[in-house]
């Protein structure tokens, strides 16, 4: 196959990220976001990586809707010479958050799948209708190029049924889907294949805790390269201190808020969602701003820290024990990846599981995958960047690769 550029897309409801990859390198040629789709403060940030002297655009104004994002995009990639109409765009991959059980796989994006992803709305109501709509939109521009879903629950399909399901009564769970997929796959994987390479072994042979902390937060126990255990379930809210997500609750205090606080299913769903975690504790989701108030001596900062470290230390070490040997922890995502104080933080006391970590290591900021544990550490500690839209290509173009190469009656048996 001649073709080598993958152009990934990531649809959210008001905006798009994109990346334009070159898959014989990895190297990326162009990034960017539309953002405020719909509204009249519509603003697309696009940044061209090759050829002399390109440097990072912006325009401002209304763009009505994602067909329009779409073709603002595919005209930023034509000034650079690197339209979607270029014989050498090999397919279009896209984020798509949930796959269910189904999709275990990156899938070429037929008329069935897309059915299949619409059905799975209800438990994605945020993520699905909006990926979905992407889809469409660049399915449109080029009806005739191969689009392919990336789910984001794929790499979590392997846990075992003991791992996934809730002890609720199993014919309600099995009609209405309810169960543990997890998010955040992409990264995950990623990471921990990075994470083994760091180890300069092969990930069959590695046991990783990874701890994806942006401002959506999961950790995922992950064996032999296979996961087994995740933070987040039915729906991205479960799990670990987040931004604006409360992360782990007692179900209770749902019945609570209807009954004695008169609250509507909405009106929890958006306190959950929205109004906790660290912005609910301390009117703050950015951990920078966090840890400045900290050290200004606010109690309120403090207070949200460290239920925030309480509750990433529990899964250290539930997954610990879910594993049984860890060969390594991967901090990573926006807050992993330059929160100093927040890797330090989930390591201490935590000796006697062979986990340590080295200040002078820790405190230095690098783009690269780096271990900041001490020698005599039985653990690594490791900070890897994840990068999403390289997995995601990587993903897309090995399985339209693995199509075009495929003999013509194999390929449609």
């Amino acid at each position: 196959m001649t073709a080598s550029r993958v152009l990934v897309l990531n649809s959210g409801s008001s905006s798009v990220k994109y990346q334009l990859l070159d898959m014989h390198d990895s190297s990326k040629l162009a990034v960017g976001l539309v953002e405020r789709i719909g509204e009249e403060t519509s603003r697309l940030v696009h940044t061209p990586l090759s050829g002399a002297g390109a440097e990072k655009r912006e325009r401002t104004g209304r763009i009505a809707d994602h067909d329009a994002a779409l073709k603002a995009v595919a005209e930023e990639l034509a000034h650079d010479g690197l339209g979607l109409d270029s014989p050498e765009l090999a397919a279009i991959g896209h984020r798509v958050v949930h796959g269910g059980l189904r999709f275990s796989e990156p899938t070429v994006i037929t008329d069935e799948v897309l059915a299949e992803v619409e059905r799975l709305v209800p438990v994605a109501p945020l993520h699905n209708p909006a990926n979905i709509t992407g889809i469409r939109t660049a399915q449109a521009l080029r009806p005739d190029l191969p689009q392919v879903a990336v789910f984001d629950t794929a790499f979590h399909t392997t846990m075992p049924e003991s791992a996934a399901r809730y002890a609720i009564d199993v014919e309600t769970a099995d009609v209405h889907r309810i169960r543990r997929y997890g998010f955040h796959g992409t990264s995950h994987a990623y990471v921990s294949r990075r994470t083994a390479a760091l180890l300069g072994k092969d990930p069959s042979e590695v046991n990783v805790i990874v701890l994806h902390l942006g401002n959506g937060a999961s950790a995922s126990a992950v064996a032999g390269g296979r996961c087994v255990d995740t933070s987040m379930g039915l729906t991205p809210l479960e799990g670990l201190v987040m931004g604006t997500r409360s992360g782990d609750i007692d179900p209770a205090v749902t019945f609570h808020l209807k009954r004695v606080a008169g609250m509507s299913a909405d009106e929890i769903d958006e306190l959950l969602n929205k109004r906790s975690g660290l912005v609910g504790l301390c009117g703050d989701n950015d951990m920078r701003e966090i840890r400045r108030r900290i050290d200004e001596g606010d109690e309120r900062a403090r207070l949200a820290f460290d239920i925030y470290i309480h509750r990433l230390k529990k899964y250290i070490g539930a997954y610990y024990a879910v594993l049984g040997r860890v060969d390594a922890i991967a901090f990573t995502a926006g807050v992993g990846e330059n929160a100093a104080p927040v890797r330090e933080a989930a390591v201490a006391g935590l000796e006697e599981l062979g986990l340590a970590v080295d200040a002078d290591l820790n405190a230095i900021r690098s783009d690269e995958p780096r271990i900041i544990s001490p020698n005599y550490a039985r653990v690594a500690v490791a900070v890897v960047p994840t990068d999403e839209e390289l997995e995601i290509a990587r993903q897309t173009f090995a399985l339209v690769g693995a199509i075009s190469e495929a003999p013509h009656d194999a390929a449609h048996a």
